[in-house]
């Protein structure tokens, strides 16, 4: 295994944590759960430390599909500049996780304030990683591209 294969095999991580962690948060104030909101943060450390390989393997993996037949460059590019800042987002989002977990730890209750923040932050991270696999998906999945017909 080399890293076009981890890039490919990890990628869904970044999506699909992301979208586990928003709706463990939203439960966890909704049941004002402390338990299941410091579970919620220390998902979104996970996912944060996963996407990680996720993101520097990047690089490796477009070296692979750029010359393949139907790959789009200009797609690749835009997948590239999305992953940056949905990599940003994550980091931040994984950081503030961390910092809830160290901050109330010990019976120290997450106040609700800071649940609301990870809710939005994850809200905004859910919609940037999901748009980034939607661009990941065109590079090779040329049905999926806007100026694909739907009805050939």
């Amino acid at each position: 295994m080399n890293a076009t294969h981890l890039h490919p095999m990890l990628n869904h991580v970044p999506v699909l944590g992301t979208a586990f962690g928003l709706g463990l948060i939203a439960f966890a104030i909704w049941q004002k759960s402390e338990e299941l909101k410091k579970t919620a943060l220390g998902v979104f450390i996970i996912v944060a430390l996963v996407t990680v390989p996720v993101y520097l393997t990047g690089e490796t993996a477009e070296d692979v599909v750029k010359p393949l037949p139907g790959v789009s460059e200009p797609i690749i590019e835009q997948h590239e500049e999305a992953a940056t800042v949905a990599f940003t987002g994550i980091v931040v989002l994984g950081v503030a996780a961390l910092a809830g977990l160290l901050l109330f730890r010990r019976g120290k209750m997450v106040p609700a304030w800071y649940g609301y923040v990870i809710l939005a932050v994850s809200l905004i991270v859910g919609s940037l990683t999901t748009w980034t696999a939607n661009l990941d998906g065109q590079v090779r999945h040329t049905e999926i591209r806007s100026s694909a017909s739907r009805y050939r």
